[in-house]
């Protein structure tokens, strides 16, 4: 299987490189300013320049390409809401286009933010949408043009993404942020008022070559079974760290002033992976003992 990760020094990206590598795949990938040190044919590549697209496609002659890259600051996104739409929204689309015309596989990487938090239980893949800033706009605006150009795309939603980088194999994201408060006996104020299903990347990645082998399209939520509170991954986090859970203290997303608004509630519904994979996607403490064995 000749794999293009398109974002590959990204958090996710990293990760399905090494996934696919682990699989004796031949993996190939780009990156936008800092080069990932992986020992793969890697190329520059602006997703703003997505009419390029095919330039790359000759280059690496690729069987599936799996789109990880995105602009993912959300408030970052709501002040530049043209580059937002760019990024996200137009060029998934053009790399579709061109995946499809040379008859390349395409897989893109969505995101929990198209909901807006009004529920109370998880979204499945059929539940309506309706995203509450710009980025969640730009990224269903992506999931859109996508599957206009290509009626057999595979398309994943994530949420809350957290693991380990696999090219600088660093701990990334909310536990890494949690973690470096407790070892340094600093105070770390977490959300007890919003619900997320945190996605593990690695294990996203995983899943994601899995339903590629599978030749399985359309649209899979992707996360843990785990509906819970950031205060609460806290919780876990301590357990592992082995730190008093003193020092973590209730807050609320009304505390911090940020340009996007964000929705309470984004848990995802993984009953469509599931029945695909015919297996059950992780709990969040099992992804946390995961990535506790594998820190260096």
């Amino acid at each position: 299987m000749q794999l293009l990760v398109v974002g590959a020094n990204g958090l996710l990206g990293s990760n399905v490189v090494r996934a696919g590598q682990q699989r004796g795949w031949n993996v190939s990938g780009t990156y936008h300013s800092t080069r990932p040190a992986f020992d793969i044919p890697l190329t520059q590549f602006d997703l703003r320049e997505y009419d390029s697209f095919d330039n790359v496609l000759t280059e690496h002659n690729p069987d599936v390409v799996v789109n990880c890259a995105a602009m993912t600051d959300v408030d970052g996104c709501e002040t530049n809401p043209e580059q937002a739409n760019i990024i996200n929204g137009d060029a998934p689309g053009g790399l579709a286009t061109h995946c499809d015309a040379n008859d390349v596989e395409f897989v893109h990487i969505s995101t929990d933010y198209v909901f807006d938090g009004t529920e109370r239980d998880p979204y499945s893949v059929s539940a309506d949408t309706n995203p509450v800033q710009v980025y969640g706009k730009s990224k269903l605006a992506g999931e859109q043009t996508v599957t206009e150009e290509t009626t057999d795309a595979l398309v994943a939603r994530l949420s809350f993404v957290w693991g380990i980088h696999r090219s600088s194999v660093d701990l990334t994201g909310f536990p890494a942020w949690v973690r470096g408060r407790l070892l340094s006996g600093e105070d770390a104020p977490l959300f007890t008022d919003q619900w997320v299903t945190p996605t593990r990347a690695g294990q996203a990645a995983e899943t994601l070559l899995d339903l590629i082998e599978q030749e399985a399209t359309g649209l899979f939520h992707i996360a843990c079974s785990s509906c819970i509170t950031p205060y609460e991954f806290g919780e876990v986090i301590a357990d592992h760290v082995g730190s008093s859970e003193k020092l973590l203290s209730e807050g609320s997303m009304d505390d911090v002033e940020r340009d996007a608004t964000r929705p309470t509630y984004s848990c995802l519904d993984v009953e469509k992976v599931e029945s695909e994979l015919d297996r059950p996607q992780p709990t969040l403490r099992e992804d946390v003992e995961t990535v506790w064995d594998a820190l260096p």
